[in-house]
């Protein structure tokens, strides 16, 4: 893919998921299926290592997927997540999950400036396929969280949260019955 169009492409999933990270919403069973494009498209775009510097390119790359892993498994560590009365699954990201998105955008730029500054060319595709790598750790690690909560979980604030509550409509508005405040 051309660098245009994977800045394009990695702009337009960004603000998208942020967009969608930060509002409650039900969990789809196809969480992993946005993160497997985004590695295709990146995979097929082109070259990921710069050939004049085939060594520290593959390590700024392999920093690149290891920050995703970690990244990706502390947004989804910092998601609230909870199930609805008849069991559906939702999830809103909390103010921790913005600082891990913040420290995450800041660290990349800084890796990013590293291998410019030892002059390794990197293609837009590394980055795609990075953020393909923490779009799938998050999923994971919702999906794994998930299988601990009941269908009476309310919301929960982190991964040892399972307080059951009971959400219910008061006046057509989704309340907690046990005086929980909702995400």
């Amino acid at each position: 893919m051309s660098g245009v169009v994977s800045v394009v492409a990695i702009v337009a999933v960004v603000g998208w998921t942020l967009l969608r990270q930060f509002s409650a919403r039900p969990l789809s069973a196809r969480w992993w299926l946005l993160p497997a494009i985004l590695a295709v498209l990146a995979l097929r775009g082109g070259p990921l290592l710069d050939a004049r510097h085939e060594t520290l390119s593959a390590e700024v790359l392999a920093a690149e997927l290891a920050l995703g892993l970690v990244l990706g498994a502390g947004w989804g560590w910092t998601t609230r997540l909870w199930r609805e009365p008849d069991g559906t699954p939702w999830s809103k990201g909390t103010r921790v999950s913005a600082f891990v998105w913040a420290g995450g955008l800041m660290l990349r730029a800084a890796l990013w400036a590293v291998g410019a500054v030892a002059g390794v060319e990197q293609s837009g595709d590394g980055l795609l396929l990075a953020l393909a790598v923490t779009l799938l750790t998050r999923g994971g690690t919702l999906a794994w969280r998930l299988g601990g909560l009941s269908a009476e979980a309310g919301p929960g604030g982190g991964p040892g949260d399972r307080s059951p509550t009971v959400i219910r409509l008061v006046d057509g508005i989704r309340t907690p019955s046990a005086g929980k405040d909702l995400p």
